[in-house]
């Protein structure tokens, strides 16, 4: 090798070294934190861990895996991002006692012990469903002086008839001791999540997802009571309200309403084309309101 050829060549391997450390994702940070009544967490987090720490919390069936995209998105890399299984779901504890699920404070208090675990200051708190529902009781156990806001997606502001799409026959089927007919209602609750469906290979996931979660958990979720005045009433840090308008599970306009009538300051915004999942259907529209949110939340602080 010539001389000077000598002296380039070690400085472009460095280069291209460099490049592709920088084009490849992290691997991400996996770990667990443990409820008061002993129930193991799975947590896993990705993105910057000098960002603004944000906290998703999947809904019924789902896991940190609902959150897929948004975990990747080159969007939201300058952000801590930390997502966890419920009680019942993915690779978190699942106990078989029902009063493990309907009794809300313990939901809460999962919560309380992922942040306490992840060490995440002044997050934000991103809830889908029955996860918006999560952390409206960890705002009523906890208040909202460890967060610096809050976004419901497709939210359960209160398990009422007049919010909540009327499934009778799938709820029900959920709870089936037959396999066969509790796996189909599985299938089914997912396939209404989505007014435009996912890719196939992500469906796939999605369904062998929902086969985790705990037919135990499935049966009394539902009787879960909530406290919504306490919680959404009682907060007076920002909320953004994001559904989709053709949502067939949870009744978008109804939703809103009862949220704002609750908490006057949410601000809310409605995807016309998203079902019940616009952070799947409209990824990068999500992510970037998503964005907006938190950076405002950055700009009203340095004021």
């Amino acid at each position: 090798m010539r001389p000077a050829l000598s002296r380039i060549f070690p400085l472009l391997v460095s280069v291209a070294l460099l490049l592709v450390a920088t084009a490849a994702p992290a691997e991400p940070r996996r770990y667990t934190a443990t409820a008061p009544d002993g129930v193991a967490l799975a947590i896993q987090e990705s993105g910057d861990p000098d960002g603004r720490p944000l906290v998703f919390v999947h809904g019924l069936l789902g896991s940190h895996l609902s959150w897929d995209a948004q975990m990747r998105s080159p969007a939201l890399q300058r952000y801590r991002l930390i997502a966890y299984d419920l009680r019942g779901h993915g690779l978190s504890g699942k106990p078989d006692d029902a009063a493990a699920y309907t009794e809300a404070r313990r939901w809460a208090n999962d919560l309380a012990a992922v942040l306490s675990a992840a060490d995440a200051r002044d997050p934000v708190l991103v809830g889908w469903s029955l996860g918006a529902a999560v952390i409206t009781q960890y705002l009523a156990a906890y208040g909202d002086d460890r967060i610096a806001g809050a976004v419901y997606v497709g939210g359960v502001i209160e398990l009422a008839p007049g919010q909540i799409a009327p499934h009778p026959e799938i709820y029900r089927d959920l709870a089936s001791p037959d396999l066969r007919t509790h796996l189909d209602a599985e299938r089914a609750f997912l396939a209404l999540c989505f007014r435009t469906p996912p890719d196939a290979p992500t469906f796939q996931r999605l369904i062998a997802n929902a086969a985790l979660a705990s037919s135990t958990m499935q049966t009394a979720v539902h009787s879960m009571a909530l406290d919504a005045p306490a919680g959404l009433g009682a907060m007076r840090k920002p909320l953004l309200l994001l559904y989709g308008a053709q949502d067939a599970l949870v009744r978008a306009e109804p939703s809103i309403a009862r949220a704002k009538a609750l908490n006057p300051h949410a601000r809310s915004v409605l995807y016309p084309e998203s079902g019940h999942a616009p952070f799947l259907e409209e990824a990068d529209r999500f992510d970037r309101d998503l964005a907006d949110f938190v950076d405002g939340l950055e700009a009203g602080a340095s004021r």
